[in-house]
């Protein structure tokens, strides 16, 4: 099915016009004023390192990258992404995810934080804009793992559909042992993150990552599974590590707060879950059925942030694994995917009603929110009224900032946005890397429009859509 482009949305009237008709809300004002809501500042408590202050409610949200050196350092690549980050105008750089442990990349090109890399950590800091208030992703990839370029799974626990997607049938469960160890190995970095200059990490809990697996490991036996407070068990030892040894050094989390079940490309090549089973007990902040959303958990689990004195909480939703429309609303999917089962736009309105939901039930907590890229001309409209309505404290921008990091300078500029910079989702900074290339907007940034590997990326795409390509769901129909 063939859905309504939002760049073929040219005004407010007509955008308001084509959410109703889809019967989701999405708040959009007529008009952005530069000293409006989102250019307020925005102040960050943290139980242990005091407060932080944001100068505007833009947030750089963490991606991860492709093109660092095989030892785990930052190459001209990253030095670039994160140099045009810090002339973003975002008040806070909420930077890219980085391993604790080489053997937990997602890739073999993934930063990782040692004794051995800080330097090269510092010196990205250096590339921030000192108003900007700065964080460093701390990761493991759990059952992604691909340290080498093929998979080398980690699990939490065995899981139906998953195991076999990753080759983990023969994987061993990681012991209760080795993820004290790896508790460990989170401390270790957190402090060296604080010794490079950054002012808080994020604990990474999304996007089906091995601590976003644990928070459903229901039936995981031992100490880091079962009922919430063992499903938060690793969470807690974390962060009493890095309050004992960095106390300066704030905390956030990056949370997937509700999953949906795997999907697959079905005989249209449009995604469907990938069971009809009537139950699916595997999601984080699901209702039980693998295709709905109960947020009960996710409020608990933001109850034990602010016991922990965690303040600062960004809010995403499923995983661009085994669900990319939940995780990252796009019309054009990566090579790899399905295309999307619904209008990209009701995703974002379940990301943002879920975010809504969260913020008014948790006011003392600086909430960011994504899912905001595929609104594309119009991510200025709603993310001021989303702000004003007090549905997020800040609006997270994501693929946005690799076609068109500017975007928060020309809008608390007062500038029109420039549209030829506009991500439009093509999904190629997912594609690209898959494929083993390095990551970047290909199609709308000058830089990648003549890098080398834009040739291989071209001949992957062509491979990928086959007999099968579907016109109208290309790059080149956009």
């Amino acid at each position: 099915m063939r859905y309504t482009q939002v760049k073929r949305l040219d005004s407010v009237e007509r955008l308001r016009t084509h959410l109703a008709d889809l019967g989701v809300d999405i708040p959009v004002d007529e008009a952005v004023d530069p000293n409006g809501p989102l250019g307020e500042p925005v102040t960050i408590h943290d139980g242990s390192a005091g407060d932080l202050t944001a100068p505007n409610r833009f947030a750089i949200l963490p991606m991860e990258g492709w093109d660092g050196t095989t030892d785990g350092r930052p190459t001209d690549l990253v030095r670039r992404r994160w140099q045009r980050i810090g002339t973003s105008g975002a008040g806070l750089a909420w930077c890219e995810a980085t391993a604790v442990h080489a053997d937990g990349r997602a890739n073999p090109n993934q930063l990782v934080l040692t004794a051995d890399t800080v330097d090269g950590f510092a010196a990205l800091r250096e590339l921030l804009a000192s108003n900007q208030v700065s964080g460093l992703q701390l990761t493991h990839s759990g059952r992604w793992s691909r340290p080498l370029g093929t998979p080398a799974p980690r699990i939490a626990y065995r899981h139906p559909m998953l195991d076999d997607r990753v080759g983990a049938g023969d994987a061993e469960l990681l012991s209760d042992a080795e993820l004290d160890e790896l508790a460990g190995r989170y401390v270790d970095a957190a402090v060296l993150a604080h010794q490079a200059g950054f002012d808080f990490v994020d604990i990474k809990h999304c996007h089906g990552y091995l601590l976003h697996e644990l928070l459903s490991g229901f039936d995981r036996p031992g100490r880091f599974g079962g009922d919430l407070d063992g499903r938060t068990q690793f969470l807690r030892t974390v962060v009493a590590g890095i309050r004992w040894r960095a106390p300066q050094l704030a905390i956030g989390v990056r949370l997937s707060a509700f999953d949906f079940m795997p999907y697959t490309a079905g005989t249209d090549g449009a995604g469907v879950p990938a069971t009809t089973e009537p139950e699916y007990r595997y999601t984080f902040g699901g209702d039980g059925t693998g295709l709905g959303i109960d947020l009960a958990e996710t409020h608990a689990f933001l109850d034990v942030l602010t016991e922990l004195g965690i303040g600062l909480v960004s809010i995403t939703a499923g995983s661009p694994y085994y669900n990319p429309h939940v995780q990252r609303p796009a019309y054009f999917p990566p090579s790899d995917g399905y295309q999307p089962p619904e209008d990209p736009l009701v995703g974002v309105a379940r990301q943002l009603a879920a975010t809504a939901e969260l913020t008014h039930r948790h006011p003392d907590l600086t909430i960011i929110g994504s899912g905001y890229s595929y609104l594309q001309d119009w991510l200025p409209n709603v993310g001021q009224a989303v702000v004003a309505r007090g549905d997020a404290t800040m609006i997270g921008l994501g693929r946005m900032v690799l076609s068109y990091p500017e975007l928060p300078r020309d809008v608390l500029a007062g500038r029109p946005v420039q549209r030829a910079l506009v991500c439009r989702t093509f999904s190629d900074c997912t594609t690209a890397p898959r494929n083993g290339l390095v990551s970047g907007c290909f199609p709308i940034d000058p830089f990648y429009k003549s890098h080398a590997d834009r040739v291989e990326l071209t001949r992957v795409k062509k491979q990928a859509r086959g007999p099968a390509h579907t016109p109208g769901n290309t790059e080149d129909s956009a």
